[in-house]
């Protein structure tokens, strides 16, 4: 039997990008549930990072990666969130965002003003993509815009 439809390959995500996502995963629990850094932490690595759950098998993530923006976010969310309301429109507040967006924004800020050896273009496209893997309709603009915005008064650099 021949099938018409071409398969596309499926895009193999790089340990840190997992780290990425396992991280936003866990900042989103920790906004909704309450959840404290070091018990989140302690789950994810034990039962989440490159395991299976329900049938699902998570990707393998580079774990000290993944320590590095949950614990850092949660270290410097005062300094964090005035700069991403800074950068929002000035009729949205930080508040009003989803959660889901406001831990995507928090990892990639995050990652911006502390992690100057990964290029801007990197996390600014990995944080979309992250955000495209949640949401069809504008947010995955609005991460850009805004990691674009702070890149640009953090770095001097925008996406390339």
């Amino acid at each position: 039997m021949n099938d018409d439809k071409t398969e596309r390959p499926v895009k193999t995500a790089n340990q840190r990008g997992a780290a990425r996502l396992a991280a936003v995963q866990a900042l989103y629990q920790m906004d909704v549930g309450g959840t404290g850094v070091l018990e989140i932490v302690a789950e994810y690595e034990a039962h989440r990072l490159g395991q299976e759950i329900d049938g699902a098998t998570y990707l393998k993530a580079d774990a000290a990666w993944f320590r590095s923006i949950v614990s850092g976010v949660v270290r410097d969310q005062v300094r964090l969130d005035p700069l991403i309301a800074a950068a929002l429109q000035d009729d949205w507040a930080l508040s009003r965002l989803d959660s889901t967006v406001r831990a995507i924004l928090r990892a990639g800020v995050f990652e911006i003003t502390d992690r100057k050896d990964v290029p801007v273009a990197v996390i600014v496209t990995e944080y979309v993509e992250i955000a495209q893997a949640f949401f069809d309709d504008d947010e995955p603009k609005l991460v850009n815009a805004v990691l674009d915005r702070i890149a640009k008064q953090v770095r001097g650099e925008a996406k390339k």
